[in-house]
């Protein structure tokens, strides 16, 4: 009876001494690369935001009361077609005074000049003074001043008048019409924007390192406008918008709050197909020098972090945070920074990777 408790003491220091194996640890197989430069062309895409061209706000030009408004929302205008009609009586009448001011002026200043050339010929007799002549040459010059105010007093009245008329400055598509015919309207007042939409613009923003790679390639912004390929327009359903488009302009400044820079692609709109403010993506055709690629199944994305599994020469998986440009085909990445040439990662299965675990490849 007294052997128990003795086999048992035995039992309790092979369990804390060793006696008992502890289990391997697992190795699990993955997939690795080894990373390498390469020259590869590939489709990059950005989502854009669309608007018209020529897009432009009618803004009433004058106080008046609103007695016709000949559109609706949507219908499609040319240049110079009639949108809305002020109350111009009072511009009309303000017209008639600045006539009537006018043609006294022109008679004021046909006197003065008949009376400087009686004065002229006088002073040349030794009949009147060189005072009385300078003075009636100087009443000329006023009064020819007069003439020319009044004249642009009749232009003011005129554009008074033809701001009573509001008409499109643009072809394109009327937006909302805000005002309702008898309000009273107010100089500045927007009444309706036009959409100009026989050319539509893409705009869409390119990283700094892209932007790198563009000037790199090309040798600045202006030669990427001059040579850059025809970019493509995909709608959000998947499909193609079936004209190309053109590289136009850059915004030429980082923002600082995106580290990006704005692009602007211009594409033709002969059927009236796209709409401002429609959203899309935007596929160029981008060509990586020197890139070192990896599959988007080797990077793990942790909050505003990419990491890749690097592999040493231990087998161990350690974690290293990485710089990523994605390709855009939705199947590769290039990686900017936090990885070398020759360095071994993970490939697939990235994400099921931890810290330290041993890889067999």
């Amino acid at each position: 009876m007294k052997k128990l408790p003795l086999l048992l003491s035995i039992l309790f220091v092979c369990l804390f001494t060793g006696c008992v194996k502890e289990p391997e640890a697992q190795h699990t197989s993955y997939e690795t690369i080894t990373l390498s430069r390469e020259n590869v062309t590939a489709p990059v895409s950005w989502s854009a935001a669309i608007r018209g061209k020529g897009d432009v706000s009618i803004v009433s030009r004058c106080t008046g009361t609103l007695n016709e408004i000949r559109v609706k929302d949507g219908q499609r205008v040319k240049k110079g077609d009639v949108l809305f009609l002020i109350d111009s009586r009072s511009a009309e009448n303000a017209l008639v005074h600045a006539q009537a001011d006018l043609q006294t002026a022109i008679a004021n200043r046909d006197n003065a000049k008949l009376e400087a050339e009686s004065n002229k010929e006088l002073a040349e007799q030794g009949i009147i003074s060189d005072y009385l002549l300078r003075k009636s040459l100087n009443t000329l010059q006023s009064a020819e001043a007069q003439v020319s105010q009044a004249s642009a007093a009749v232009r003011d009245a005129e554009l008074r008048l033809d701001y009573c008329t509001i008409k499109s400055p643009v072809d394109g598509l009327v937006g909302n019409v805000l005002p309702r015919v008898g309000d009273v309207i107010a100089e500045g007042t927007t009444l309706t924007r036009v959409a100009g939409v026989s050319e539509m613009e893409a705009s869409f923003s390119l990283t700094e390192s892209q932007i790198h790679a563009l000037v790199s390639e090309f040798g600045n912004l202006e030669e990427v406008i001059k040579i850059a390929p025809p970019v493509i327009l995909r709608y959000k359903d998947g499909s193609e918008y079936q004209e190309k488009g053109k590289i136009t302009s850059f915004s030429g400044i980082v923002d600082q709050r995106t580290g990006s820079v704005s692009c602007y692609v211009t594409f033709p709109n002969p059927k009236g197909e796209l709409f401002s403010g429609m959203q899309g993506t935007i596929v160029m055709p981008f060509e990586w020098q020197n890139a070192m690629l990896v599959p988007l199944t080797s990077v793990v994305r942790i909050q505003n972090k990419v990491l890749v599994y690097k592999v040493g020469a231990d087998s161990l998986a350690h974690s290293a945070i990485v710089e990523i440009e994605e390709l855009g085909d939705g199947v590769r990445a290039a990686i900017l920074s936090g990885a070398e040439v020759g360095e071994t990662i993970v490939a697939k299965g990235a994400a099921n990777v931890h810290e330290n675990d041993r890889v067999i490849w």
